[in-house]
């Protein structure tokens, strides 16, 4: 004998049917296009960045909520300073060796992502976490090597690609 398997779900009635009503995930659409080869390389080349600076912007965002969590319960601005020190020194010790190694294309994606998780550009983060002199003097001495910590994530204009590629990584897509 079979058992009969029950489902609970929610019903409207609407004329007398009843319709039931059922919660469905979203889905995200997009259409491929054909690319020429020299494009298919860009393309490749771009994922292949995204995918490794990605997890990095990711705990980027993670670390600034806890650390402003911290702050925040920290009303001596003595302690702060010794708590932003400590969280300094653990994130060089934990990933600086990984981040001297990124690529010039790498380092700009991941300025951006920085933006795109925390909601603040990279100089305004230095600059309310170590002053606007720290932050000054990290811009000038990031606009020698070609990157800008004030550049803005713009999702909807010219860094859509890489919101498209970086919403297909957290879809498993790619």
């Amino acid at each position: 004998m079979a058992q009969d398997k029950k489902v609970v779900s929610y019903a409207k009635i609407v004329n007398g049917d009843t319709i039931p009503v059922v919660q469905l995930n979203e889905v995200n659409v997009s259409a491929y296009r054909i690319v020429e080869k020299n494009e298919f390389r860009q393309m490749t080349r771009l994922i292949r960045n995204i995918k490794k600076v990605y997890p990095y912007a990711k705990i980027a965002g993670l670390k600034l909520k806890e650390y402003n969590d911290i702050l925040l319960q920290t009303p001596d601005e003595k302690e702060q300073k010794k708590i932003l020190k400590r969280a300094e020194q653990e994130l060089k010790d934990e990933f600086g060796e990984d981040l001297k190694k990124l690529t010039f294309s790498q380092g700009k994606i991941l300025i951006k992502l920085i933006d795109r998780e925390t909601g603040n550009c990279s100089f305004d983060l230095v600059k309310e976490l170590r002053g606007g002199f720290t932050a000054f003097f990290y811009q000038a001495f990031a606009r020698i090597f070609g990157y800008n910590l004030k550049e803005k994530y713009d999702p909807k204009g010219e860094d859509s690609i890489i919101e498209l590629i970086v919403m297909m990584i957290e879809n498993g897509s790619i």
